[in-house]
């Protein structure tokens, strides 16, 4: 369908799952009432939650985890384009970008009444000497893959380290009550580290035995609670885990080892890293980022100074931890909100009070996971951690269930895991 130029022009930028949600959202709440265009360098959504789970069962994520943008969008009559952000202009409300599906396009400029910034954050790999010729990964489908055949065909049963870079926050524009994380999200390396050893034992490699967790932070997912992480801790080293805190930093890897920026070392044949999280580059400077680069929202997640811009998801300042739950919590207040300005919302509707939790599931192996439900970074009282094979079914379902909604999850979807996961499985 082509563009109404009296219509209202909304730009998502991003396609993985916070730009695909807000999209989706937007066009609920505000049907027809606006034109929709997402922007993505690449033509699919990559479901990142469950590469490690795939990994190590024996699958592909490059084959199973991925899903298709352009026919998902246009069921809802959202426009695609596949192309690279190059830049925002915030003044005169326009963005640059160069199309991404052939080398050598020039730079096209599209205008917006609102625009959503869903990009994400940039992996910063890169940034640790020694990870291309020593390092590991599951953040997507090139490094677990190569991950697994490292296991199967190169490692020798010594020693392996699993743990995150220290996150550089901004400070720019934050809210009081949102604390300082030295890790951006630490769910990752609770699961890989679990569901790597059961992959140990499975395959006569060793087991909990041969892996230390380390953190720059006092505590490892500290965003859980500390009833939580006393909990994990509890069971890892019941289970012979290593557990190293306040290493600061990586600085470097090396063949034999690791070494912190605190002056510490393991010894180490396997490194599986987790790097600092970085906004684009385009985003540092922009009058509505702070000063990393993250984009300043309320908790409405608009910038207080440019009402038309928003941001969610990782590219989000006030999106700490950088967590898929979060994200998707995010995408229904933008979707509120658009919808509100545009006259389809009341404004109670449109201003929903949002209160963010943590809401995270990770493979264990063996068929079964970990549920983490927790508000207490964000102040609440709430901290649940449940183990086995219900939680183990849910981070399946919810996968299966995403796919085939094309992205859609049913509202009850959420509250359902909780009921299920906090009530049928016994703390």
């Amino acid at each position: 369908m082509a563009k109404s130029i009296s219509k209202p022009q909304v730009l998502v930028l991003g396609g993985n799952f916070a730009g695909l949600g807000a999209a989706q959202k937007i066009r609920d709440y505000a049907g027809d009432a606006c034109d929709i265009t997402v922007i993505d360098r690449k033509g699919y959504l990559d479901f990142i939650p469950n590469i490690p789970l795939e990994v190590f069962e024996g699958r592909d994520p490059a084959v199973t985890m991925h899903m298709n943008l352009v026919d998902v969008l246009a069921k809802d009559d959202i426009d695609f384009k596949q192309a690279e952000i190059t830049g925002i202009d915030i003044a005169a409300k326009t963005v640059q970008m160069r199309p991404s599906e052939r080398p050598g396009a020039p730079q096209y400029t599209m205008g917006y009444d609102y625009v959503v910034i869903a990009l994400g954050a940039r992996l910063a790999y890169d940034d640790i000497e020694g990870f291309a010729e020593y390092g590991h990964t599951v953040s997507d489908a090139f490094h677990a893959n190569k991950m697994i055949d490292y296991l199967k065909n190169d490692y020798q049963g010594g020693p392996i380290v699993v743990g995150s870079d220290r996150f550089e926050q901004g400070h720019q524009g934050r809210p009081d009550w949102l604390p300082t994380a030295l890790a951006a999200c630490e769910g990752p390396p609770v699961e890989v580290s679990l569901s790597l050893a059961h992959w140990l034992e499975q395959n006569g490699k060793g087991g909990a035995k041969n892996i230390t967790i380390f953190t720059p932070a006092e505590l490892i997912a500290e965003d859980a609670g500390e009833k939580v992480v006393e909990q994990l801790l509890e069971a890892a080293g019941s289970m012979g885990f290593g557990y190293v805190n306040k290493v600061e930093g990586i600085k470097r890897l090396t063949k034999d080892g690791i070494e912190f920026t605190d002056g510490r070392s393991l010894p180490a044949e396997m490194k599986v890293i987790f790097p600092n999280w970085k906004p684009h580059a385009f985003l540092k400077g922009l009058p509505v980022s702070d000063e990393v680069g993250f984009v300043i929202t309320d908790m409405r997640m608009r910038n207080p100074d440019h009402p038309e811009v928003f941001a969610c998801g990782d590219a989000a300042a006030i999106t700490v931890p950088k967590l898929g739950a979060i994200g998707h919590q995010e995408c229904d207040v933008v979707g509120r909100q658009i919808a509100g300005d545009l006259g389809k919302l009341s404004s109670a509707e449109a201003n929903k009070e949002w209160h963010p939790e943590v809401v995270c599931i990770g493979d264990m192996g063996g068929g079964k996971a970990f549920y983490i439900h927790a508000n207490s970074w964000f102040g609440g009282e709430t901290q649940e951690l449940r183990m086995g094979k219900i939680p183990y079914m849910q981070k399946v379902a919810y996968k299966e269930l995403f796919f085939r909604n094309k992205g859609r999850v049913p509202s009850w979807g959420v509250p359902l895991a909780e009921w299920s996961a906090e009530t049928l499985i016994r703390a």
